[in-house]
């Protein structure tokens, strides 16, 4: 009778127990989610359109982000803003096309003394006077971290002078020295990382990720932006061999993605975003979070016309660096609990110039009582210039608010057209170029004979019939668009190189 009773009592205060413990949780989610959401920008370095198996790999495995996208929206028509790194970046963080920036090429680019045109001086930095999402959110009480990748010019530039509280290994680095531990080679290392808690033969995506989670971790009572932009998947190739042999027994003839090294170094990354959305879920966050996953650029593919880098984007043509598909379209999946559908698709086109007013509008709209735009928070960092972060309003952004097709993915956008300008030679393919897509179609124009192409990409998405052509007066109203664009944005243009003669 005794131990029955004290079973009895046992399972009297677990249960009393649980409630409790049930009743905290809850009050804790409940005051998580009365404040303003936090924003989680997960940015990976040149991760092609089909480098996902919920994007269609038939070999790499991305369980995480998969988990990511049935509880969110996967968007079909999605496009970084350049082909190349450094302007995609600096757009995402503005909202401004890399035309008006005038960074225009990854940093410090490449230079082509032979080429038919000389390029324009274009800037090779994020301009201090630019306001970034940390600046404009400063005001409404976030504070913003950096883990990763920054690539947007020298010191004097980087996170901390650009509205982040917290940098970690951001730098000017375009990729790391290597990706183990010390992570240095040839003399070079990141600067901005501390090697003190770091262990030998630790893996760098590993390391971010846990610095990403100490972050969260740190900031669960706050409002937080964490801006983590992976070093992975670029080169050096550099993945753990554990994980190569695995996906080389898998490789079968007629499979698109054949390199198991890259292969590998997808799953690291794919790791890492299980660490940062799992610990979301650990403190209670994963309600209150709005979570972007994308790329900077198309997967690097083929260099100087040659299929050579570790990655296929078919049926995209060409890849990372190239004025195609493969350079330009990009994987994006955004979870926002509560108003995304779990598990749509959306194939409405955007670009990572719209995440900026995204942002703005859903703090704008979610939180009635932040502080106005004109008001900086308290102990937070000043603006840089003025002493205060500007509103949206303010600013000149040229990408527009995605919240209607996060609440409908059926919704259409209120803009015209979508533009790139790359006044620029690249290994990957490119000549200077401009181009426009409007609907379905995609002009191209080639600056260095000023010819045209055109495709529809809802019936020809690999540009393999130029239509130019057959379909002039529409080819002839693109271009118009798209030099009226150029012009209102102030785009660069690149000139004919001198010749001299003896």
């Amino acid at each position: 009778m005794l131990l029955r009773a004290w079973r009895v009592g046992f399972w009297l205060l677990a249960v009393l127990t649980a409630g409790v413990w049930r009743d905290c949780w809850g009050a804790a989610e409940a005051r998580a989610e009365a404040r303003p959401p936090n924003i989680l920008w997960i940015v990976i370095d040149d991760l092609g359109w089909r480098d996902l198996g919920c994007y269609g790999s038939d070999l790499y495995e991305t369980p995480h982000v998969d988990r990511l996208a049935r509880q969110g929206m996967r968007f079909t028509n999605a496009y970084s803003a350049c082909t190349v790194c450094s302007p995609s970046r600096a757009a995402l963080l503005t909202g401004k096309y890399p035309a008006r920036l005038r960074v225009t090429d990854w940093i410090p680019g490449h230079e082509r003394p032979n080429a038919k045109l000389e390029i324009p001086d274009w800037t090779k930095w994020l301009g201090l006077e630019e306001t970034t999402l940390a600046e404009l959110l400063a005001p409404a009480g976030y504070i913003s971290g950096h883990v990763g990748k920054w690539h947007l010019g020298p010191k004097g530039y980087w996170p901390t002078e650009q509205g982040f509280a917290v940098n970690i290994a951001g730098c000017d680095l375009g990729q790391p020295p290597s990706y183990y531990w010390p992570y240095t080679r040839a003399n070079r290392r990141i600067p901005t990382l501390d090697l003190t808690p770091a262990t030998e033969g630790q893996y760098l995506t590993d390391r971010l990720a846990d610095e990403a989670v100490a972050l969260i971790r740190r900031w669960k009572s706050q409002p937080f932006f964490l801006y983590l932009p992976t070093y992975q998947v670029h080169m050096p190739l550099e993945p753990k061999e554990a994980y190569v042999a695995r996906y080389a027994q898998r490789i079968r003839p007629g499979m698109q993605h054949t390199n198991p090294r890259y292969a590998a170094m997808v799953q690291s990354m794919d790791e890492l975003v299980g660490k940062v959305l799992d610990a979301l879920e650990e403190y209670g966050l994963a309600r209150n979070t709005l979570v972007f996953f994308t790329s900077d650029n198309g997967g690097l593919s083929h260099l100087n016309g040659v299929k050579r880098g570790p990655t296929d984007n078919s049926p995209l043509r060409l890849g990372k660096g190239s004025s195609y598909e493969g350079g330009v379209r990009v994987p994006l999946i955004v979870r926002w609990p509560g108003v995304t559908p779990p598990g749509s698709v959306c194939h409405e086109p955007v670009m990572g110039i719209d995440l900026f007013p995204t942002v703005a509008e859903v703090v704008g709209t979610l939180s009635a009582s932040l502080a106005s735009p004109g008001e900086p928070r308290a102990g937070g960092p000043a603006k840089k210039r003025s002493g205060k972060a500007p509103g949206l309003s303010q600013l000149q952004v040229d990408g527009v608010s995605l919240v209607p097709v996060l609440r409908d993915p059926k919704a259409r956008l209120a803009r015209e057209a979508l533009f790139w300008h790359y006044p620029h030679y690249h290994p990957g393919g490119a000549t200077p170029y401009g181009a426009v897509r409007a609907g379905p179609w995609k002009l191209i124009e080639f600056y260095e004979d000023m010819h045209v192409e055109l495709y529809n990409l809802a019936e020809d998405i690999g540009e393999q019939r130029d239509l130019a052509v057959q379909k002039a007066h529409l080819a002839a109203s693109l271009r118009d668009k798209l030099h009226r664009w150029r012009q209102g944005v102030g785009a660069e243009m690149p000139s004919a190189r001198p010749t001299t003669g003896k």
